[in-house]
């Protein structure tokens, strides 16, 4: 099993930073996700998603400039937006869009660091 991206590219007492790229037709590695993060979609596509056992689970278009927060609740991943459905945190994602999707995903390492959703301090 990976890491939550394709590329940890900074990491301190406070955060782990991810990039996660994945291509048109590219499945991405299955992972588990430990830690509240949010993530900001630079490059937006369609993935699908899939369980621990490789069942699909669903689709989710994702767009350039989206920032969402989640947050673990037991072994699912719970987003502080509507229309997120609850996931796994042990999955996997293919992107089945036209475009390369591309995303940067911060994990927070303590609990006051979390992200709280928009306008929260």
């Amino acid at each position: 099993m990976s890491g939550v991206g394709t590329q940890k590219v900074f990491e301190d007492d406070r955060v782990i930073v991810w990039h996660l790229d994945l291509e048109p037709g590219q499945h991405g590695e299955q992972h588990t996700h430990k830690l509240d993060y949010v993530v900001r979609v630079v490059s937006g596509s369609t993935l699908e998603v899939f369980g621990p056992d490789t069942e699909r689970l669903y689709n989710v278009e994702l767009e350039a400039g989206a920032a969402v927060g989640f947050r673990i609740d037991g072994d699912q991943i719970v987003s502080d937006q509507p229309g997120y459905p609850a996931v796994t945190a042990t999955h996997s994602a293919k992107n089945v869009g036209a475009d390369t999707f591309r995303e940067v995903l911060i994990e927070f390492k303590n609990e006051r660091a979390t992200y709280r959703g928009r306008g929260s301090h």
